[in-house]
Order: structure tokens, then C-alpha cells, then sequence
């Protein structure tokens, strides 16, 4: 471990203005301080994170562990993407009460929805830990041996974390596996929605416009945390009072301009940015392609009924946009990767690694690695692909098929007695409500027509007009019983009967196979990590996403996506009028935006030339997780809303390139507008610090 630290030792006084990147907010001081200073930052390295005083990762909350929101009022009001919120807005939308297409707006205290189960996190502090969680790990050890006394320092330094009762925590590994950092957590789990707009303006241009620039996507909502009288974290209760924050954002009505600084603050999920071109390459040339099948199967099914029929709109609505996300991501990945010449690239720097190992005489220690990594990934190929496409059928596309893989999961609790059992029932049970509550059995017997001759060419859909688990009431039945009863029930299904063998097949051979394989790969891919921070010192290394909080800055810019055309970094409202289409259900627009936009009623909210700004785009390096990161100014106010990538930059979760790949951003100035002009809840705009930086 003494070579990495000299390693970022070194790297940190390697000081220009480039870009990319997920940092690390404790460790900016140095290199990323002066390097945000030169594209225009203001801040301080402190300004950004310190614990002993309030900075601006107080403000940043990771919200529902998936997405990122930011408080932006010291009455503890937030503020994420629509579409993070969207199953909240989902929720509590009903054919009377349909928040999803006329939105909502609570015009105060007693109006907000609390919402069971969500919750917002915020990080109290960092350490390094990496020293303790490497005790005695040494490189003779084998995979297992390795983990087994990581496990065991882990013990010991959750033994000896120093926090408040109320507070919790996390250890997380970085730059695969070879350091290790902690982080103190604060989490508040009574979070009530506040305000969303319509989906007409949360998610104009649906799937024609996602991934794609340019955008004219109004994606937010509003929630509010509430804490006990002591302001600490407290489970749902109507003694509740608003949180205090330690920091909130103030929110600029300057807006941004090309150029402009922007810093984007959260917590991405994943990210592969240190695979060798091998892996990219199967990737890119088989995981992608054959899992985009399925999924563009499934999607052609549920939006014929989805356009067909309004209850099935709401019900599907949150899983379609699912499906659809990661579908039209992996095409625009493979995209990015091709026009890039990634591979290429990443062929040419695997060259430069093994003429600087021959240089520096380290051939015996990391000779190996590359022709190992060719060694495993050709193994890993067909196992890999089928693994992926067992996942996306029965766990992600079709919801009868995910109904019996859990089943099986249940009857293998069987074995380990009646009490392991009753508590996997229970779960059962509240798995099936959870799914008929948005459930169509026509609709997923379409879907699982469409899908399953892509995995299998054992398929039979009259499984469906006999199985007793289309039905929410039959289902609970079957279920009832000991366990000797509800496992002889459940053999006799037909449904059951055909997906077990199918779901036995995974557990017995694939996932075995994928796991041997995968755990081989991993553990090349630490000593890749290690291999290239010693052999290659002067390359920029930031450790991969990993839902932990980070930084990334850049400028606002546009790009050329293909000869001859250029985007510019900013959409107007002009654009959503220009893409409106009666009725329809991707670029409707509501009457009272449409009369909004003929008056010019813009506001405090127009820019400088009297137009009213909806999105703009950054070079942040950004995937998902940080959708609803604030981007943030060069003084810390709050510009935009992080919501999307452009659709060629998604390769940046592999490969960043600060050519094409761009982030997307809802303008706040727009979501001001909404809350204010739109819906008129003038009294949350009240509550926020509005601040004119750049007069």
C-alpha cells in the first residue's frame, strides 16, 4: 500500500485544466483544487467538504440509495429528478388523482405526502482505512484467503468507529480493492413529497428524446425532510418538524453560459473506466446487443398497451421507463465506444504498459496480466452473455417468470427448517402484493411471448391461462398452508412446473460458472489497478464509481456529434413548442404552459436576451446515480439538475472522452419557473436564498 500512496502523492502536483472524472471530495485539496481553479472554480477545497465546518456536501443527500438530492432551503425542502421521485409520484396517483399526468403541489405543511420507506442519506465524514482493512492481506494469498482477512479487519474497524448513536456507516473499497475509505452517515426516513409537475413537462419527450440532446426535459420534483424536535433522523410521525440543514444551496437566477465552471456533486452508481479492450469488446459486441433484443421486445409490447389504455399508463408507467432507460443507454454505449475509437485506445495504452514493464524490469510481477485477461474473457464469453440474458428475462422483463424465480428461492428455504421457511413466505407474500399492485396479465403474457424465444426455444404461453399467479387472490391462496402443503401446491402449478427446471439450470451451472470465472477476472483486475498506478505514475487515475460521494467538474459546452453539426449547450421553451404535438403522449404540452409561453410570461426567470432557458449541457463526468446531483457554479449556487448524459456519451461508464461525452442538466431557472409561474407555489420559491452571482 506505501506504493499507491506515493502514487497520489505524485499525481497531485500534475496541475491543468482537464476534465473527467469522479473525485473523491475529501481528497481535493492539490491537484483537483487547482485544476477546478483553472476552468474557473471559486471554491476552496474546504468550501466543498470540510467536518468541522458546513460545506456543500452537507447539502448533498444520496436519496433512496439510487439517485442523488440536493436541500435547498434551511426549512429542509429538496430537490431531485422526476424521475428518481417517480415512484412516489407513482404511488399516490390513482384514475381520481392522477399526479402523473396533472402533477402536484402541496401549498403547505399539512398537504406534503410522507412516503413509507424512503430515505434520504447524507455523509457526515470520510477516512482512509485503507492500511487497517489491508492488515496481513498479502499478494500470496489466494482470492478467498484475501477476502477472508479483509472480512476479519473489517471486524475489527467497525469495532472501533467512533459516531453518534443515531449516525451509521459504510466501508467501501476503491480502485478495485486496493484502498479503502469510511464514511459516517446520517440517514432521515421520513421524507414527504412536495411538489412534482405534470409528466408532460417531467418527462417531455419520453423515449424518443432520452439519452439524446437536444432536450427539453423539465425533470424534477420537490420532497421534505422531516426530523424529530432535536433535528436527528426519526421514522415517520406527525410530531415531526421540518429539517434544519447544516447547508442548503442558494439558487442562482444568472444561469450559465458556454464556458461557464460547473461542478456536478453526488453519488454515481458504476462505473468500468480501467477494463482491458478485451472486456470492452465483449461488452460491446455481445452482452449489449443480445441484451438490447430483449429488452426492445418487451418495450414494443408494453407501449402498444400503454397507448391503448390509460390504467395500464399508470400502472406500467415507472416499469416501463425502466426498461427503456438501460435499452436505449446500452445503444448509445455502443455507439460511443465505436465513434470513439475506444478499444483502439485502450489497445494502444496496454502496449505503453508493456514497454514500460520491460523498462522497468517488472515483466515476472505484471507480465501476465494481459494475456491472462485474453485467457478469461474468451472463457468468460458465452457463459457471460447467457447469464445476462437469464437476468433481463426472468428478473428484469417479465414479471410471471420473476414471480417463480423467487418461488424457487422459497421452496430451497424449505430444507433449512419451518422457521427459515415462514420468514421466506412472508417475504413471498409481500413480493406478489408489491407486484400486483401494477400488474396486467395480458400485458406480461405479451411480453413474455416476446421475450422468452430469445432465451430459450422451450416457451409455452398457455402457462398463463392455468397458473394461479395472474392473480393476486389465487396466488396468496396456493401459499397457504405448511410448508409441506404450499411446496406440493406449488409443484403442481403449471407456470412452476415449467420455470423451475429453467431457474434450476441458472443456479446449478450458470451462475456457479459466471461466479468461477468472475472472481478470476476481479482479482486480475486489482493487480491490473495496482500494476498500472506503479508501472504508468504520471496517467490521472480516479477511482470508479461506487455509489459513494464524489465530485466532478467541467464547463458547460457544446459538441459535434457527426460532420458538420454543432449543438449548442442551451434549449429554450421555443424548443418545447416546436416539438409539441396534441395528444400525444411523449411531446404534449399543457394548456396553461402553452398560454404561459404566448404571453412571455417568463418572470424574474428569462434570461438575459428575454428567453426562457429549459436545459444545458456540461462536460461533468456523470452515470447513473448521480441523477438529481446539483450542478453547482464556480461560487456554490445551484445552476441546474443533473437528469441525463447525451446518448454517445454514455460510454463514458467505460470510456470518457471530452470530445462527445456531455451531461444534461435541467436550467433552474426553468424549474423555478414551473413551481412559481405554473403551479403557483410561489411560497417554496419564498423559502429558497435566490442570488444573482454574476451582478
Amino acid at each position: 500500500m506505501r506504493i499507491l500512496k506515493v502514487i497520489i502523492l505524485f499525481i497531485v502536483f500534475q496541475v491543468s485544466a482537464q476534465q473527467g472524472g469522479m473525485w473523491i471530495p475529501s481528497l481535493l485539496e492539490g491537484m483537483n483544487e487547482s485544476e477546478m481553479q483553472s476552468l474557473g472554480s471559486k471554491l476552496t477545497a474546504k468550501d466543498i467538504y470540510d467536518v468541522n465546518n458546513s460545506s456543500l456536501k452537507d447539502a448533498i443527500g444520496h436519496f433512496n440509495g439510487g439517485c442523488t438530492s440536493e436541500v435547498i432551503s434551511p426549512k429542509g425542502l429538496l430537490l431531485t429528478n422526476h424521475h428518481c421521485g417517480f415512484s412516489q409520484i407513482q404511488s399516490h396517483s390513482s384514475l381520481e388523482n392522477d399526479y402523473l399526468k396533472d402533477g402536484f403541489w402541496a401549498m403547505n405543511f399539512e398537504e406534503e405526502i410522507p412516503n413509507e420507506g424512503l430515505y434520504v442519506e447524507f455523509i457526515v465524514r470520510i477516512e482512509d482505512v485503507t492500511d487497517a482493512m489491508l492488515k496481513d492481506v498479502s499478494e500470496e494469498m489466494s482470492p478467498r484467503e484475501k477476502q477472508s482477512q479483509i472480512d476479519k479487519n473489517r471486524n475489527a474497524v467497525e469495532k472501533n468507529i467512533v459516531k453518534e448513536e443515531w449516525q451509521g456507516f459504510k466501508i467501501r473499497p476503491f480502485y478495485k480493492g486496493n484502498q479503502y475509505y469510511l464514511f459516517v452517515t446520517e440517514r432521515f426516513e421520513d421524507v414527504r413529497l412536495v411538489g412534482a409537475p405534470p409528466s408532460s413537462i417531467g418527462k417531455f419527450g419520453s423515449d424518443t428524446d432520452n439519452w439524446v440532446w437536444p432536450r427539453h426535459t423539465g425533470d424534477f420534483s420537490i420532497f421534505r425532510i422531516y426530523a424529530d424536535k432535536n433535528n436527528r433522523p426519526a421514522k415517520y410521525s406527525k410530531d415531526n418538524v421540518p429539517y434544519t440543514p447544516k447547508h442548503f444551496l442558494p439558487v442562482s437566477l444568472d444561469g450559465v453560459e458556454e464556458g461557464d465552471f460547473t461542478m456536478v456533486f453526488g453519488f454515481p452508481g458504476r462505473t468500468n473506466e480501467y477494463l482491458p479492450a478485451v472486456a470492452v469488446e465483449q461488452i460491446t459486441q455481445k452482452v449489449n446487443p443480445s441484451n438490447i433484443a430483449i429488452r426492445e421486445a418487451a418495450l414494443k409490447v408494453i407501449d402498444a398497451n400503454m397507448k391503448a389504455d390509460d390504467e395500464i399508463r399508470i400502472q406500467y408507467a415507472s416499469k416501463q421507463a425502466r426498461i427503456a432507460n438501460a435499452w436505449k443507454k446500452w445503444i448509445g454505449e455502443n455507439q460511443g465506444i465505436e465513434k470513439s475509437g475506444a478499444v483502439d485506445i485502450k489497445r494502444q495504452f496496454e502496449k505503453e504498459f508493456v514497454k514500460a514493464l520491460k523498462d522497468q524490469g517488472k515483466e515476472a510481477a505484471y507480465g501476465d496480466i494481459l494475456p491472462e485477461f485474453e485467457k478469461f474473457y474468451k472463457e468468460f464469453e458465452s457463459i457471460n452473455v447467457k447469464r445476462n440474458n437469464f437476468v433481463e428475462v426472468f428478473l428484469r422483463s417479465n414479471e410471471l417468470m420473476q414471480m417463480m424465480f423467487r418461488l424457487v428461492q422459497m421452496e430451497n428455504t424449505a430444507s433449512r427448517g419451518d422457521e427459515a421457511f415462514e420468514r421466506a413466505r412472508a417475504s413471498m407474500v409481500n413480493r406478489l402484493k408489491g407486484i400486483h399492485k401494477n400488474y396486467n396479465s395480458a400485458v406480461d403474457k405479451g411480453v413474455f411471448e416476446a421475450v422468452i424465444p430469445l432465451y430459450t426455444s422451450n416457451f409455452d404461453a398457455s402457462i398463463y391461462n392455468k397458473t394461479a399467479f395472474v392473480n393476486l387472490d389465487s396466488a396468496l391462496k396456493l401459499l397457504e398452508g405448511d410448508s409441506k402443503t404450499v411446496l406440493q401446491k406449488l409443484n403442481n402449478d403449471v407456470a412452476y412446473q415449467y420455470a423451475k427446471p429453467l431457474v434450476l439450470e441458472f443456479y446449478t451451472n450458470l451462475e456457479p460458472e459466471f461466479q468461477r470465472i468472475n472472481t478470476k477476472i476481479n482479482a486480475l483486475q486489482t493487480k491490473y489497478m495496482k500494476a498500472l498506478m506503479e508501472v504508468l505514475p504520471q496517467e490521472r487515475y480516479f477511482p470508479d464509481a461506487n455509489s459513494t460521494l464524489r465530485v466532478t467538474y467541467g464547463k458547460v459546452n457544446g459538441y459535434a456529434p457527426r460532420d458538420a453539426i454543432y449543438y449548442n449547450p442551451v434549449t429554450y421553451l421555443d424548443g418545447v413548442i416546436e416539438k409539441y404535438v396534441p395528444g400525444d403522449y411523449e411531446f404534449d404540452v399543457p394548456q396553461r404552459l402553452r398560454d404561459l409561453y404566448a404571453t412571455k410570461d417568463y418572470g424574474q426567470y428569462a434570461d438575459k436576451n428575454g428567453k426562457l432557458p429549459i436545459c444545458f449541457l456540461g462536460t461533468n463526468h456523470t452515470t447513473g446515480g448521480n441523477s438529481g446531483s446539483p450542478a453547482i457554479d464556480a461560487e456554490g449556487n445551484l445552476v441546474g439538475l443533473n437528469f441525463d448524459r447525451v446518448w454517445e456519451g454514455t460510454m463514458s461508464d467505460i470510456y470518457y472522452d471530452p470530445e462527445i461525452c456531455r451531461n444534461i442538466m435541467v436550467d433552474l431557472r426553468y424549474v423555478l419557473f414551473i413551481i412559481d409561474k405554473y403551479a403557483g407555489a410561489k411560497h417554496l420559491i419564498d423559502e429558497m436564498k435566490l442570488v444573482h452571482p454574476k451582478k
